[in-house]
């Protein structure tokens, strides 16, 4: 028998697959991948179900199964929208990936996926996407969205005519909506009361929490961040300035903004915790305010809202876009500097002379393309030679942005001679973590940040600017290390834990800088228990710094019950009008 040509071998075998592949209708694919995205995607959902006793006994199984149907008809209902030939397969595949990377991090740190996590990710660099890569996560990903992504864009679909789809893929929907209705409405009452008693089950639904998050996420623009950035404090002045700096007798002031990284106010020792970490500190004697709060769980929530002169939620709920507080303190004659060794300020800084850590110094505290915080100190010198001399004659702002305790890698953020409780965890797969070794890790990071403070503090003593000095550290937010099964940040403000929202606020004067602003220390030591918040930052720097201006609210300055010179009020007119009572807010 004579052989069979290749050319014809071949167009026979591609005869053959096309034979054996059909081509499917696009909302059979929808309801295929829909169905994979449901069973697979949810696991973080079902345990938190069984942990609250919702799946237990027949009407527990009986509850689940519906909730799981409905879950199905929701994401097919969306999907059918997409059942067209330009989106259908592009659609899917983003959703396998998103589902895959959502259903990995839900379950490994108990992380939910609402739009301040898109921001945070979104806002993340590679330094710190590095530190969140293990086996499992590639894993999950290789089985849950590569495979399954392979198989739909290699699976040939019947799109059929234009005119039928634009009657087809909205019935489809439809039918999928109204069996949706049908389910909710036969497990009405245990998820009503499920969802309201147990907020975080909503950002649990995988991956429709993502779709619904990046549509909030979308729409912010059209809701406050419109339109040209408004101006702020444009009667901004320094209450001692003179044309060549400050008044005669007054020295420039030199205010160290340390903004800590992730860090809990109940792991530091100077507030109570049980473990040495802050020997520094107590050295020094700093104050600390021990209840302190965020206005966040993330960087890219916290920052923005800190450095605003608005609340919290009338941040939250604003009509536009503000300059910041460091607009507010150049507009005032101050010289102003942001140094960062992080991912950057989110906006707050793009106005002001700003850098980050040269990460290719030749120093011991930088390698790999990244730098421990202590490399800001020993470039900080050469950074403020940049700044003008006018300026810094009338006094100067610093923002040291710390690495802090940026996790999962929380080992990598202390040198050896900081690590002073072992043996502590070098995984970032934390809950695969013994959890004594966890809190090990993060200690030595706060340990690390104890040494650092404690450096920069000694810095600003033998500083030779001829200035009065002074530091304040205030973290953006805080960490979760396996409380109720939860790790890392981000959670929703108003179910996150307060491990996530309570963080350290600390303040070191010197001598010339306590006695130029009249702070009296006993009165600051007695009320460390005050509460303060990030509401509180704007304004309290701008009282140190002897800002004049009627965006200035008193009330929110965490340091003016305690100045005892009866002259201030008269230095400052825009204040001495605060504490008649006259209105401080507005633009």
């Amino acid at each position: 028998m004579s052989a069979v040509p290749r050319r014809a071998r071949q167009a026979r075998t591609a005869e053959g697959l096309r034979i054996t592949r059909r081509p499917v209708s696009p909302l059979w694919l929808v309801l295929a991948a829909s169905l994979w995205m449901t069973l697979l995607g949810n696991g973080a959902l079902w345990q938190r179900l069984s942990e609250l006793g919702l799946l237990a006994g027949g009407r527990g199984l009986a509850f689940g199964a519906t909730l799981w149907l409905a879950i199905w008809a929701l994401l097919a209902a969306l999907l059918g929208l997409f059942a067209w030939r330009p989106t259908l397969k592009p659609m899917l595949v983003l959703l396998l990936f998103s589902t895959a990377l959502a259903r990995h991090f839900m379950g490994s740190y108990g992380v939910l996926i609402d739009p301040g996590m898109l921001v945070n990710a979104m806002q993340t660099d590679w330094r710190e996407a590095g530190a969140l890569l293990n086996w499992q996560l590639l894993a999950g990903v290789l089985v849950l969205a590569v495979l399954p992504a392979w198989l739909v864009w290699r699976q040939p679909v019947a799109y059929g005519a234009v005119r039928r789809q634009l009657w087809r893929n909205p019935a489809f929907s439809l039918a999928a909506l109204l069996a949706l209705a049908a389910l909710v409405l036969a497990m009405f009452q245990p998820l009503a009361s499920a969802s309201r008693n147990n907020k975080d089950l909503r950002y649990l639904v995988n991956p429709v929490s993502s779709l619904v998050s990046v549509a909030r996420l979308a729409a912010r623009p059209f809701q406050h961040e419109a339109g040209p950035l408004q101006p702020l404090g444009e009667d901004a002045q320094l209450a001692l300035a003179t044309p060549a700096g400050t008044a005669p007798g007054a020295r420039p002031r030199l205010l160290l903004l340390v903004l800590g990284e992730t860090a809990r106010s109940d792991h530091f020792g100077l507030n109570g915790y049980d473990r040495p970490t802050t020997p520094a500190l107590e050295r020094e004697q700093v104050l600390s305010f021990r209840n302190a709060w965020s206005c966040g769980t993330s960087t890219a929530e916290s920052l923005p809202c800190m450095f605003s002169h608005l609340p919290r939620e009338e941040y939250l709920h604003r009509s536009g876009n503000y300059e910041t507080l460091l607009d507010v303190l150049q507009r005032a004659g101050l010289a102003v500097l942001w140094l960062d060794n992080q991912s950057g300020c989110k906006g707050v800084c793009d106005r002001v002379p700003n850098g980050a850590t040269d990460t290719t110094a030749a120093s011991p505290l930088c390698s790999g393309g990244e730098c421990l915080d202590g490399a800001m100190l020993e470039q900080l010198q050469a950074r403020l030679a940049t700044l003008d001399p006018a300026r810094r004659a009338r006094g100067t702002v610093v923002v040291l942005h710390q690495m802090g305790s940026h996790g999962p890698a929380y080992a990598h953020r202390s040198p050896a001679s900081a690590k002073r409780f072992l043996p502590e965890c070098t995984s970032n797969a934390l809950q695969d973590c013994d959890p004594q070794a966890l809190r090990n890790a993060y200690d030595n990071s706060i340990a690390y940040t104890d040494q650092f403070l404690g450096e920069a503090i000694a810095w600003l003593r033998r500083n030779p600017t001829g200035t009065d000095n002074a530091l304040m550290y205030v973290s953006d937010h805080g960490e979760s290390l396996g409380e109720n099964n939860l790790y890392l940040h981000g959670m929703p403000y108003a179910i996150a834990p307060d491990v996530q929202k309570h963080v350290p606020w600390i303040t070191w004067l010197s001598t010339g800088f306590a006695q130029a602003t009249a702070l009296s220390d006993g009165c600051l030591r007695a009320r460390a228990d005050a509460r303060v918040s990030h509401d509180d930052y704007f304004h309290s720097v701008l009282g140190l710094m002897d800002v004049s201006t009627r965006i200035y609210r008193i009330a929110n300055d965490a340091y003016a019950p305690c100045r005892q010179d009866a002259t201030w009020a008269g230095r400052l007119p825009r204040q001495a009008a605060a504490l008649a009572g006259a209105p401080t807010g507005g633009s």
